[in-house]
């Protein structure tokens, strides 16, 4: 943990830190009355699940192939929009509209060739009938130009209750683009289902910041996911230590790269420590960084005990992080772990409340259960 935390100021910080506090290291193992089964596999860096209506799984997989299982069978899906592979970026998140049932709409988010560089991307397209293509494709949105090279893209889409779309934004590899509003790196947008702006997102009537913004100074959001309330819960990569969780705020500043909980990784201080006014404090952070991708806040039957839990994967320590929330404070009460958790790159609920995650180590789905 960092030495030069300064004093805690308020209740409300107060309350967070007892909770990061309480996070001491846990013994990862697979619960009592919890078992796993493999419900599909053979994919090649898998990024992202979805669950289709009639309980087949739709699977991206990150050098540009979207694919669907069905009855021990793949098939993959026409009709991608162009994409950049270079580094971390290619195809990322899928999601199916609230109303894909009757609609079969779906969102993709991808790195979009720009030029000489590249940026996260979102579209909406209708999938077949047939579900063999993707059809009317449109692009809805596109973070701002100028970025290159291939790290930190992102990214979750997230539809929200009333329809809008959140989608979460690495900054790139660009530390400082964090924190200029003027660009979209580092943020969490917001925008209607047709691409437009929301009359209420918090910039729309500054001239110096771009009106999609939602929140911004973060790093590289990789899980995003909608608790009972309908609050956007977020996690992100941090550097050397300070992976967070955060509770998604309107307008709100996220603090990087002026604030963290980690180093560099060269071992040097990041911004001026922990703590700056006007800058949001974590829900929770790890240190040292487990590499966190995929969250979920579980709503399910099956697990009635976990009713409200975060649940996030852990790309590096190979294990599924649970963690409750206390208001606006979260701490990790278990790591669920088992040889299939593998570099866990997302996850997902089911219908019947089991929880599917993703792993990239051997290219499977996986359903966790109550047995």
């Amino acid at each position: 943990m960092p030495t030069d935390r300064p004093p805690i100021r308020s209740a409300r910080l107060a309350a967070i830190s007892a909770a990061i506090v309480l996070a001491a290291p846990l013994r990862a193992e697979l619960p009592e009355g919890v078992a796993i089964e493999r419900l599909a596999d053979g994919f090649d860096e898998p990024w992202a699940i979805a669950l289709l209506p009639d309980g087949a799984l739709m699977v991206t997989e990150r050098a540009g192939s979207l694919q669907i299982w069905r009855d021990g069978a793949r098939s993959e899906v026409a009709g991608l929009p162009k994409l950049s592979t270079q580094g971390q970026g290619g195809l990322l998140d899928v999601t199916l509209a609230r109303d894909f049932a009757t609609s079969r709409r779906l969102y993709l988010t991808y790195a979009k060739p720009q030029g000489r560089g590249s940026g996260t991307a979102l579209a909406a397209a209708r999938l077949s009938d047939d579900e063999t293509a993707l059809e009317g494709l449109e692009v809805l949105f596109e973070m701002s130009p100028g970025s290159s090279g291939g790290r930190h893209f992102g990214s979750r889409v997230v539809e929200a209750e009333d329809g809008r779309i959140f989608v979460t934004l690495g900054e790139r590899g660009e530390r400082e683009a964090a924190q200029d509003l003027s660009r979209h790196n580092g943020s969490v947008v917001r925008i209607d289902p047709d691409g437009s702006v929301p009359s209420d997102n918090p910039f729309v009537d500054r001239a110096d910041a771009l009106a999609e913004i939602w929140s911004y100074g973060h790093r590289n959001i990789q899980g995003a996911g909608l608790d009972k309330e309908g609050r956007l819960w977020i996690v992100e990569h941090g550097a050397k230590g300070g992976d967070e969780v955060n509770l998604v705020r309107k307008g709100r500043n996220y603090g990087w790269p002026v604030i963290s909980y980690g180093t560099h990784y060269s071992g040097a201080k990041i911004g001026v420590g922990t703590e700056q006014e006007g800058m949001e404090q974590p829900a929770f952070y790890w240190d040292p960084s487990i590499a966190p991708s995929g969250l979920i806040v579980y709503r399910g039957a099956m697990f009635p005990q976990w009713q409200g839990d975060i649940f996030v994967g852990s790309l590096k320590f190979d294990y599924i992080s649970r963690l409750e929330a206390d208001g606006d404070a979260t701490r990790e009460v278990e790591q669920i772990s088992a040889p299939e958790t593998g570099r866990v790159r997302d996850l997902a609920e089911a219908p019947d409340g089991s929880i599917l995650f993703l792993s990239v180590t051997d290219g499977a789905v996986y359903r966790l259960f109550a047995n």
